[in-house]
């Protein structure tokens, strides 16, 4: 079992969307991310009259959603009793509510564009293997029920091995991601409204009307403006509420089909299904789960993840992995930007991006349309809830400086370019730089700054993914220093590399890749916004 694409990537038929060319654009929203909130905001706003265009960096579902296993579910990561203690009983109804509407509006978008995507209205199972456990489940139920779920207590959930209980929840639902929402830009992508791939929003400038800066030249107009970028473009207020963490997915053929979406209550948990694909079933495994950057040797997730797999008789031929954004107080963060009036972010989706991500399109296009939400006020964007966070904040938040400092006080992995393997990623210490080295399966040496763009942190490699993570805010990175993931914006730069000499020097950069200066001209405007913010 090798790294592999998820199980979704493979499409019978998959578009092209061109990315914006030299000409300037004008519309009524722009939204940066072309994931399963960004389109949806685009899908629901172009049907209320609005002129807008999508623009992503990469392709369409080339981030987070086109890795998701796409639990469609009430039984959100945060627990209703937690959310109970935070935000009141209200608010746990609040959520059950919202997630509950997310579903719906899911089914019928499948149903009015006729979609042939897989989607089935399953029950949920929460299962204890524990005694501990167990008890816990119990306070749960209670809660969830309080907050209007539809759960039960059940002993015997699908599983194939004991477990101490269960409760299951209702018409709960799943769906292949993918071909779902590639047709969804279809219908957004005409008659005035727009989907660009390939074309980077570098900077965002709020105004009447707002204007964005691409990273190829062109601007856009816009009177407002929503950012469903999984992370959000550099805003630093924001990025000390949340937390980035890696998670891991396996899938293999499997004979019997448990109808179910199943989460145990491990930590990190593990989350199960199964898929129907044109190659047979397919059981999905995720977990084992960790904050990005903070562990190199992540080959050994994949290989627990196949040891659990063992329980269900399934042997993984497939593997892939994805983030997921903790917020610091347990629920997302979704509508207007902080120090911004026109500006609407969305983020902190935990291991429920897709129905969280779907109540996100649906309050911020309230938002942006002028309209009354019922749970705007809960997922406020701009909250601090200081009794509901002040711990989680304080262990999340250390992390910068411990990792900035020791990033700069930790001695080079290598002394020179020989002692990286075929396949091997090394902190090199060359020609007095500190660089990120990786040497391919063909021999050829990959050398980029070993300097996160973000904020200054050193990153490490990744051993399962061949790529360099940031330990500090989770931003990613390829071989070649392309960003795979925020919020960095900006690239590692490359360097050239000789064996005999090891004397780096500044390589160019892709002509694709934008100014430096516009991101630091950004920067320097955000970071004066947030300091007036309260």
């Amino acid at each position: 079992m090798h790294a592999t694409k998820p199980l979704w990537a493979d499409p019978q038929f998959e578009p092209v969307f061109r990315p914006l060319d030299n000409s300037d654009l004008e519309v009524d929203v722009a939204i940066i991310g072309a994931g399963v909130t960004g389109l949806t905001s685009a899908l629901l706003l172009k049907r209320a009259g609005q002129r807008v265009a999508v623009f992503e960096a990469r392709e369409i579902l080339g981030g987070v959603t086109g890795a998701t296993t796409s639990h469609l579910t009430q039984i959100v990561d945060t627990r209703y009793h937690v959310i109970e203690e935070k935000f009141g009983r209200e608010g746990a109804k609040l959520v059950a509510e919202s997630s509950a509407e997310s579903i719906k509006l899911i089914e019928l978008i499948v149903n009015q564009l006729k979609l042939d995507c897989g989607f089935e209205r399953v029950p949920g199972y929460l299962f204890a293997t524990t005694k501990e456990q167990h008890d816990e489940l119990q306070v749960e139920l209670a809660a969830a029920i309080r907050a209007g779920v539809n759960a039960a207590a059940q002993a015997l959930p699908p599983l194939p091995f004991p477990v101490m209980g269960s409760m299951r929840v209702d018409h709960q639902a799943q769906i292949d991601p993918r071909a779902y929402l590639v047709p969804i830009a279809l219908e957004i992508n005409s008659n005035g409204s727009y989907v660009f791939e390939k074309t980077p929003v570098v900077a965002i400038h709020e105004g009447s009307p707002c204007w964005l800066e691409t990273a190829s030249g062109p601007t856009v107009k816009a009177e407002q403006v929503i950012v469903a970028t999984h992370s959000p473009l550099n805003v630093l207020l924001l990025q000390t509420k949340i937390a980035h963490y890696q998670s891991y997915v396996i899938s293999g053929p499997i004979a019997e089909r448990p109808s179910a979406l199943l989460w145990d209550m491990d930590d990190p948990y593990h989350y199960i299904r199964t898929q129907k694909t044109r190659h047979g079933l397919q059981l999905i495994i995720g977990g084992e789960d960790h904050k990005t950057g903070q562990q190199t040797h992540t080959e050994a997730a994949f290989e627990r993840l196949a040891q659990y797999a063992r329980k269900f008789h399934m042997a993984p031929d497939r593997r892939w992995s994805a983030q997921v954004i903790e917020p610091v107080d347990g629920l997302p963060f979704i509508g207007r930007n902080s120090g911004s009036s026109k500006v609407s972010v969305a983020t902190g989706f935990s291991g429920n991006g897709m129905t969280f991500g779907t109540i996100a399109a649906m309050v911020m296009t309230d938002r942006v349309l002028g309209r009354p939400n019922p749970w705007a006020s809960l997922y406020d964007a701009t909250r601090i809830k200081p009794l509901a966070s002040i711990k989680s904040y304080i262990q999340e938040n250390v992390d910068f400086p411990l990792h900035l400092v020791a990033g700069v006080l930790k001695p080079a992995e290598a002394k020179s370019l020989a002692e990286v393997k075929h396949d091997e990623g090394k902190i090199v210490m060359t020609g007095g730089k500190r660089l990120a080295v990786y040497r391919d399966l063909d021999g050829a040496v990959h050398a980029v700054s070993s300097v996160c763009t973000h904020l200054g942190c050193h990153v490490a490699f990744n051993t399962a993914e061949k790529s360099w993570d940031c330990p500090c805010h989770g931003s990613r990175f390829t071989a070649d220093g392309e960003v795979l993931a925020g919020p960095a914006i900006r690239p590692l730069e490359r360097h050239e590399v000789t064996e005999t000499q090891g004397r780096p020097r500044p390589g160019r950069a892709p002509e694709r890749l934008f100014s430096h200066a516009k991101v630091a001209r950004a920067s320097e405007e955000e970071r004066a916004r947030e300091a007036t913010t309260p």
